[in-house]
């Protein structure tokens, strides 16, 4: 489908009302310019390394070349203690180039994504909450075509559900959320990320991805995790340890029920391809 390893990948900052607050972000984008309601930033996650246009000035920063999605697990952070799921809808799109400038954006696929994160005071950038080595984060291995980047395509029918398996107890981690109801979808949304892609600056927690993108030969795969939901209260408030399961879903609304999704994770059942899911289990 695509190759994960030559795939640029980055994530949205404050395209759900009110997560940034949960976080204890929202004072980091206090002096970045955005319009009313638009999401704050666009972060990297994720840069492949091309050894050839990097001895020209190696403008992105080493740890950004270590892939950090696996599917099954998360490394837990050494020294830290606070580590949360993102649970967001990822989108792979197809990046097309002229003059070293992204000119359109082609959404190909979805999947349930966790942009996992370290809650730190200090850190300069997002990036540095974002990838500490190998394990990092998660993109489901389950990805769902999209048929149409629209109010009347296939996504408008999908929610995102997280969870928190600790033992034998499941705990609602994030609010069950539309796609639908992302600040920023479908049109709105790739205009604003052709625009933070090709003219981004850096300033705050914010970097210059355009540079690193050209630095990177220009890839035509990007993912990019639109945004995380809200959390519940437990979920606000309760940081992963060793042993736990992180669990984030896509699924079509019309087809399941919360309670339904819910006791799927209870029996760990997720034969249905109409869904995408993505279970990671916490190790040191």
């Amino acid at each position: 489908m695509f190759n994960k390893q030559n795939t640029a990948a980055f994530g949205v900052a404050g395209n759900f009302t009110g997560h940034l607050e949960q976080a204890g972000e929202a004072r980091d984008f206090v002096n970045v310019e955005a319009a009313q309601g638009a999401p704050k930033a666009l972060f990297p996650t994720y840069i492949p390394h091309n050894l050839e246009n990097s001895r020209s000035g190696n403008k992105c920063p080493e740890f950004l070349h270590t892939f950090p999605f696996d599917a099954e697990k998360i490394i837990f952070p050494a020294g830290e203690e606070k580590l949360q799921i993102e649970p967001e809808c990822a989108l792979l799109f197809k990046a097309c180039w002229q003059d070293k400038k992204i000119i359109s954006l082609e959404p190909q696929y979805f999947g349930a994504s966790n942009d996992c994160s370290i809650r730190k005071e200090g850190a300069k950038k997002i990036s540095l909450k974002k990838n500490w080595g190998p394990s990092t984060k998660g993109f489901s291995e389950n990805l769902i075509p999209v048929d149409s980047f629209t109010a009347g395509g296939i996504l408008n029918r999908y929610r995102i559900a997280s969870f928190l398996k600790r033992g034998d107890e499941v705990y609602v981690y994030g609010e069950n959320s539309a796609i639908r109801d992302y600040s920023y979808i479908y049109e709105k949304l790739n205009i604003w990320l052709l625009d933070k892609l090709n003219n981004q600056q850096d300033q705050g927690p914010a970097e210059d991805i355009h540079s690193y993108l050209t630095e990177a030969g220009c890839p035509e795969n990007l993912m990019i995790s639109i945004g995380a939901t809200r959390y519940t209260e437990f979920g606000e408030k309760n940081f992963l340890q060793k042993g736990d399961r992180a669990i984030v879903i896509l699924y079509p609304e019309e087809k399941y029920t919360p309670e339904q999704i819910e006791e799927l994770v209870k029996n760990g059942e997720y034969s249905d391809r109409e869904i995408s899911v993505l279970d990671q289990e916490i190790i040191l």
